[in-house]
C-alpha cells in the first residue's frame, strides 16, 4: 500500500566534497501479494453484500437473488476489462484508458462520474455500517427492559452520526500518511470469512429444517417494479410490453453487487511482481469469494426471513437473517452481534478505500495537468496529497447529512457514479483495440479475425450491457440523474477551468510526482531506508534510463535494495557558497527523473529509493554516496562521450582519491545493446587467463622440487614474483622494469582480445 517514505538528496559540499543532506518526501510503493490486493478490494467490493440483496428487493421484489446473481457472474467478465486495460496503464482505471481512447473531454466527463461513484462509495458504506449497528441495538433494547427499540428517525440519526465519525477518523489516518494496511485488511477478510462460513453453513440447515423453497425465477411477469423502480418510465408502457427493458432495469437496480471494480485498478500499482499474473489471481479471488457471499446473502434472505419481517430489514439484511436463523435466541443475538462487529469493520474498510481511491484518482488527474499540482502539494509533516484529501471528505460529510441516514437514498445516487465508469472504461478499452492495436499481454478473450482485423465479440458484448445498463438507469432513477449529471457538470467545469489556468500561466504539462523537501543529517542507509549492500544505481537522462531497467527486471523482490542516484553539479564558484535553496538542488530535472524512475519500478512491482547527491565531480559524487550508503555494487549506463573502458579509468581514479579505508564496490556499465562489462573497484584478486593459470602452475611444480621438503603453495610463487619485482623497484632498476612491462604489454596487444 502507499506509504510516506523518505527519499534523501545530498546536497552542498562541507569542503571534502561530502554533501549535506536535503530530504524529499513522497507516496512511495510497498508491493504487496495478490492476496493482500484482493483482500483490499473486498473490503470495497464484498461490503456491498451487506445492502446490494436489500436494496435490489426494494425495488424489484423477491426475485431480486437471481439478479445479484446474474451481476456477480457478469462482474468477472467487467473485471476482465480491467484487467486489460490494467495491462496497457500501470496507474491506470477509467481516466487513463478514456483519455487515451476518446480524448481529455470524455476523459474529465468520466473521471467526473467516478468522483460521483467514490464520493458515495463512503457515505453508503458508513452509513450501512451504522444501519447494522443501530438495528442491534434496536433489537438488543426490549431483552434488556430498555424499551421497545429505536424509531426509523432514531435508527436512521445513529446511523448518519456513525457515518461521520467514522469519516473523519479515516480522514485524519489519511491525512497522517499511515499506510492503508494490506495486512489488516486480510486479517479482516478471515474475520468475514469466517463470519461467512458459519452463516452459511446456519442457512443450509435452517432452509432444510424448514424445506425454504427458492425466490420466484427472474422473469419479466415475477418482477414487482414499483413506482419507484420505474422513475421517468412510471407512465409508460415499455417495461410492460418489452420484458427485455424491465430484465435491464432490473439489473440497474441489481448492478450495486459489483461496485468497487475500480479499485483493481488503482491498486493494481502496488501488486509486486510478477504483476499481471498476480492480478489476473487476485481477480479470480475476488470473484470466487464476492460470488458466493453476496448472491448466497441474498438467496438465503428471501429464503428464511419471513415476507413480513424482511420488508423491515432491507437496510440490515444480514441482521435481519442472523435472528431469522433457527435457534435459541441468546445464539441468534450473539451471531447478529458478531454480523456487526465484522460488518462494522469491513463497511469502515470501504470508507477508507473510498478516500484513498478518491485520492489516487485526483493525484492521476493532476499529473495530467487537468487538476493544478496545488492539489498535489504533500503536507510539510506528512507528505500526504492532504488538499484533495480534505476536499473528498468534506463532499463525503455533506452527502452523510444530505441522506439523513437513509442507504436507499445513497444506493440510488451511488448506482450512477458505478455504472457510467463501467461503461466508460469499456468503450475506451474496445476503441483502444483499433486506435492502439496490436499485441497485449491480456485481451478480453472470444477475438476473431476477419481479413486480417480483429472483432474483439467479447469485449463488444459486455460493453454494449453495461451501456444498455446505464442507459435504462438514467430514465429509472430519477434523483441519481439529476444528482450524477449535476455533480459531473460541476466538476467537469472545474477541472476545464483549472486546466486553462495551468496553460494561461505557461505550465507545459509533464506527468510527474510531487515531493517534499527538507533538510536532513547525512546520507546514510537508514535515511534513504535501504539495507547495506544495496545497489546503486546513477541516472541523469529519463531517456536513457535501461541499466535500472536492467537492474529491476533481474532483482529478485526482497533480497536487495536499490537506490536510483542523480548527482547535481555544482558550479566551482557555488563550493565557497555556505548556504544553498532546496529548490537549487531539487529542480524539475530530478523532479522528472524521479517519476520517471518510480514509475519504472510501478510496472516491474519492485521497490527503489532515490536519492540526489550535490558534488563538484560525478565520480566523486557516485562514490562518496555509494560509500555514505553502504552499497556493494555500482550499476552505470553507458556514456556516449567515453568508452567503457575510460568510464572504468576515470571512475578507478576517483576510487584511489577517497580517503583509507576505502571500500570494494563491484561495478556495472550496461550499454543500450544489451551487453554488461563488469570491474571491481579496490583490492581484489585478477582474473586470470587460462595461459596465466598454466603458467603459474608450471612453475610450482618446477619450485616445488627444488625447494622440497620445504612446503610450496602457488600463491607463494605469486608473493614471491611480485617482492623480486618491488626489490627491483626499490633497488633502483624502475626504468628496466617499465621497458619489460612495456613490451609485454605490446606483445599481448598483438594477440587476440581472448587472450589479454
Amino acid at each position: 500500500m502507499s506509504s510516506s517514505s523518505n527519499i534523501p538528496a545530498a546536497a552542498r559540499s562541507r569542503g571534502n566534497g561530502v554533501p549535506r543532506v536535503i530530504v524529499a518526501t513522497t507516496a512511495l510503493l510497498t508491493f504487496i501479494s495478490f492476496w493482500r490486493a484482493a483482500a483490499i478490494v473486498l473490503n470495497d467490493l464484498a461490503s456491498s453484500a451487506y445492502y446490494a440483496g436489500g436494496e435490489a428487493e426494494g425495488y424489484i421484489g423477491k426475485t431480486a437473488p437471481w439478479f445479484i446473481l446474474a451481476i456477480m457472474l457478469f462482474s468477472y467478465a467487467v473485471r476482465a476489462v480491467y484487467v486489460e486495460s490494467c495491462s496497457m496503464f500501470v496507474r491506470g482505471g477509467v481516466y487513463r484508458a478514456v483519455k487515451q481512447s476518446l480524448g481529455g473531454t470524455l476523459a474529465k466527463f468520466s473521471v467526473s462520474a467516478l468522483m460521483f461513484d467514490y464520493i458515495l462509495t463512503g457515505p453508503i458504506s458508513g452509513v450501512a455500517a451504522g444501519q447494522y449497528l443501530a438495528g442491534l441495538i434496536s433489537d438488543l433494547m426490549p431483552h434488556m427492559h430498555m424499551g421497545a427499540g429505536l424509531t426509523p428517525r432514531e435508527v436512521d440519526f445513529v446511523a448518519a452520526t456513525f457515518a461521520i465519525l467514522v469519516t473523519l477518523y479515516f480522514w485524519w489516518e489519511n491525512i497522517k500518511g499511515i499506510p492503508e494496511s494490506s495486512e489488516k485488511a486480510l486479517q479482516i477478510m478471515k474475520l468475514v470469512t469466517v463470519m461467512v462460513v458459519v452463516l452459511i453453513t446456519w442457512c443450509i440447515y435452517t432452509a432444510l429444517l424448514r424445506h425454504s423453497s427458492l425466490p420466484p425465477l427472474p422473469q419479466p411477469r415475477n418482477l414487482r417494479l414499483s413506482s419507484s423502480a420505474l422513475g421517468w418510465l412510471a407512465h409508460s408502457s415499455l417495461p410492460h410490453t418489452f420484458g427485455i427493458i424491465a430484465i435491464f432495469i432490473a439489473l440497474g437496480h441489481s448492478v450495486l453487487a459489483m461496485s468497487g471494480e475500480e479499485s483493481l485498478a488503482q491498486v493494481y500499482r502496488e501488486i509486486e511482481h510478477p504483476k499481471l499474473p498476480n492480478l489476473k489471481k487476485a481477480g479470480l479471488v475476488i470473484f470466487i469469494y464476492s460470488l458466493v457471499f453476496t448472491s448466497l446473502v441474498s438467496f438465503f434472505a428471501v429464503m428464511i426471513i419471513p415476507d413480513s419481517v424482511r420488508e423491515h430489514y432491507l437496510e440490515n439484511l444480514i441482521g435481519g437473517l442472523a435472528m431469522s436463523l433457527h435457534g435459541p435466541l441468546f445464539a441468534r443475538l450473539t451471531f447478529h452481534a458478531f454480523v456487526v462487529v465484522v460488518g462494522t469493520l469491513i463497511l469502515a474498510g470501504a470508507v477508507n478505500t473510498a478516500i484513498v481511491g478518491s485520492n489516487g484518482v485526483l493525484n492521476r488527474v493532476s499529473e495530467d495537468g487537468v487538476l493544478s499540482s496545488w492539489f498535489r502539494q504533500p503536507h510539510k509533516k506528512y507528505g500526504t496529497s492532504y488538499r484533495i484529501i480534505n476536499i473528498v471528505v468534506v463532499l463525503q460529510i455533506i452527502t452523510i447529512i444530505l441522506s439523513r441516514g437513509h442507504v436507499t437514498f445513497l444506493a440510488n445516487l451511488y448506482a450512477f457514479g458505478v455504472i457510467w465508469s463501467f461503461a466508460m472504461n469499456g468503450l475506451a478499452v474496445l476503441v483502444l483495440r483499433y486506435t492502439k492495436p496490436g499485441q497485449r499481454e491480456f485481451q478480453v478473450p472470444f477475438n476473431f479475425y476477419i481479413r486480417g482485423v480483429q472483432i474483439p465479440v467479447g469485449l463488444s458484448l459486455i460493453t454494449l450491457t453495461l451501456l444498455l445498463i446505464a442507459i435504462v438507469n438514467l430514465f429509472t432513477k430519477p434523483i441519481a440523474t439529476m444528482a450524477g449529471g449535476t455533480f459531473s457538470i460541476l466538476l467537469y467545469i472545474v477541472f476545464t477551468i483549472s486546466e486553462r489556468h495551468g496553460r494561461k500561466g505557461g505550465a507545459a504539462h509533464v506527468e510527474m510526482d510531487q515531493f517534499n523537501l527538507q533538510q536532513e543529517g547525512e546520507l546514510t542507509p537508514e535515511a534513504v531506508g535501504a539495507r547495506p549492500g544495496n545497489i546503486l544505481v546513477p541516472v541523469s537522462n529519463h531517456f536513457n534510463l535501461y541499466h535500472l531497467g536492467n537492474v529491476l527486471d533481474r532483482l529478485k523482490p526482497g533480497r536487495r535494495d536499490v537506490v536510483v542516484l542523480h548527482v547535481r553539479l555544482l558550479r566551482r564558484a557555488a563550493s565557497g557558497e555556505n548556504e544553498l535553496e532546496v529548490d537549487q538542488l531539487f529542480g524539475s530535472i530530478e523532479q522528472h527523473l524521479f517519476s520517471q524512475a518510480l514509475s519504472m519500478a510501478e510496472k516491474r512491482g519492485k521497490s527503489i529509493r532515490l536519492a540526489v547527491v550535490a558534488s563538484n565531480e560525478i565520480w566523486d559524487g557516485i562514490l562518496r554516496a555509494a560509500a555514505a550508503l553502504e552499497s556493494s555494487t555500482i550499476v552505470l549506463g553507458h556514456s556516449p562521450k567515453e568508452t567503457t573502458e575510460e568510464q572504468a579509468l576515470h571512475i578507478g581514479e576517483a576510487w584511489e582519491k577517497l580517503g583509507d579505508p576505502k571500500p570494494q564496490f563491484n561495478l556495472e556499465i550496461h550499454l543500450p545493446t544489451g551487453d554488461k562489462v563488469y570491474k571491481v573497484l579496490g583490492p581484489h584478486a585478477p582474473n586470470l587467463t587460462a595461459n596465466e593459470v598454466n603458467l603459474l602452475h608450471r612453475l610450482w611444480l618446477r619450485f616445488s622440487e627444488t625447494v622440497a621438503p620445504l612446503e610450496l603453495h602457488h600463491h607463494d610463487v605469486v608473493h614471491f614474483a611480485l617482492e623480486e619485482v618491488q626489490k627491483e623497484l626499490e633497488d633502483g632498476q624502475e626504468d628496466a622494469v617499465v621497458n619489460r612491462l612495456k613490451a609485454h604489454l605490446e606483445a599481448n596487444q598483438k594477440k587476440k582480445p581472448s587472450q589479454t
